[in-house]
């Protein structure tokens, strides 16, 4: 793995450009790993769309691309090469060597960032697992001292336990013991989710790609303190506010990490953990930067990611989206995503366009959130005595009153919305008030 040192990292981006992708698309997920880098803090002192018409087993690129990019190391002083995909071990090492500077890949920077970021004990253990998942298949490049071998005893013994499956089982015992604490992580999660199933608030869980405005959405709707930046994965940790809706209730709504497309399969198992608060959300809010020219491809890699924890509308989740940064687009776009909002009616009531920075559209937005989670709730006609008028003030802090009236003996005729937990301790506690 790369080593941030006091000493600055002078990058070289290289995306590699396989198959029939365009120019255009080239230039943007060079673009993205650039950010990538300069998340990680080096300085990216030049960046390069490569052409590779054949993958070599080997080195990956052929020579020509080698020599190449070994000019651009000299002519910038380069000390880090950031290959835009995933290499395997072999071409990771050999590309060390002809370059003589550190290579990483994609897989490697992002496993970087996240380590950067973790800001908790449960971010720190699930990044360290991954990263120990991605050395370990590379010990063979990142530790110098693998050829060495001890000595067995006495005369009869074999050369004994090489140094590399010595470290291959000091690294087992450390992911196993990671794996075992983040198993008790996981037992703390599925309590604390299961206290807050037995509240009365719903939980709203923001997704996105990285970047989108998850952060800026959450500090605008809850009282927020969640870190807004420019910049991908600024935020890595779960967090939790209250949301308050137009009703009066209230909701509980959950910042995520930010999604990317190729996000290590390591990753996404260490992180298991946090995406199953995603799974168990009672809604989904899908924030998607609209000024992205990449937005649709975006919007399929966060769909796969969700498919591949069985979250989201494939899994019969409630889901909206939030077409964020509409001040930020042309007229003409702008136009057309009304359009289909007018010609469609259940886009309509599933996607808002807000702006975050100068809040746009943020109050239909609490109003679909509330909305959409009312769907599952229970309209209940309820009777109550002049002696349970305790259970009056109840529904009136718990629920959504729809129609009330006093009736000449005094009684009090109520038409209530309710959660579904709600429902259940009216019927479990009062089951006299239903008519």
């Amino acid at each position: 793995m790369i080593e941030i040192e006091s000493s600055p990292q002078l990058a070289l981006v290289l995306h590699p450009v396989l198959g029939r992708e365009g120019a255009e698309h080239a230039r943007l997920k060079l673009e993205e790993a650039a950010l990538l880098a300069d998340a990680l803090g080096v300085d990216v002192r030049d960046s390069l769309a490569v052409t590779v018409r054949d993958i070599k087993a080997n080195n990956y690129f052929g020579i020509g691309k080698i020599d190449e990019v070994s000019a651009l190391i000299a002519e910038h002083d380069i000390n880090l090469v950031v290959v835009n995909t995933a290499l395997a071990p072999i071409q990771q090492r050999n590309l060390e060597k002809l370059w003589d500077v550190k290579v990483i890949d994609r897989t490697g920077l992002i496993l970087e960032i996240f380590a950067l970021r973790a800001a908790t004990k449960e971010g720190r253990l699930q990044v360290e697992l991954a990263r120990l998942g991605y050395e370990r298949s590379r010990l063979v490049r990142t530790w110098t001292h693998l050829e060495r071998q001890r000595g067995g005893q006495g005369l009869m013994s074999g050369p004994g336990e090489t140094q590399i499956e010595s470290d291959r089982r000091m690294l087992a015992d450390k992911i196993g013991k990671l794996q075992q604490d983040l198993r008790q992580v996981r037992r703390t999660r599925a309590l604390q989710r299961t206290k807050r199933k037995r509240a009365p608030e719903r939980v709203v869980a923001l997704v996105g790609y990285t970047n989108a405005g998850k952060s800026s959405l959450f500090n605008r709707l809850t009282t927020g303190g969640v870190l807004e930046k420019d910049m991908l994965f600024a935020t890595l940790d779960t967090t939790h506010r209250i949301l308050p809706l137009p009703s009066g209730q209230n909701a509980v709504m959950s910042d995520t990490v930010g999604f990317i497309s190729d996000l290590p399969t390591d990753l996404v198992d260490a992180f298991r953990a946090t995406l199953e608060e995603v799974k168990e959300a009672d809604l989904l809010i899908h924030v998607r930067d609209m000024s992205d020219p990449l937005s649709e491809q975006h919007k399929l890699d966060v769909m796969e990611i969700l498919d591949s924890i069985e979250a989201g509308p494939h899994h019969e989740q409630a889901m909206i989206e939030v077409l964020n940064k509409v001040d930020l687009i042309s007229d003409e776009l702008k136009a057309s995503l009304t359009g289909n909002s007018k010609g469609n009616t259940k886009q309509k009531q599933s996607s808002f366009m807000v702006s975050c920075t100068k809040k746009i559209g943020l109050d239909t937005l609490l109003e679909g959130i509330e909305t959409e989670l009312s769907k599952a709730d229970h309209v209940v006609d309820v009777v109550i005595e002049p002696k349970d008028m305790q259970v009056r003030a109840w529904l009136h802090q718990h629920g959504n009153v729809l129609d009330e009236t006093i009736l000449e003996q005094g009684q009090c005729k109520m038409r209530v919305r309710l959660t579904e937990v709600d429902a259940g301790k009216l019927h479990t506690h009062h089951p006299q008030v239903f008519v």
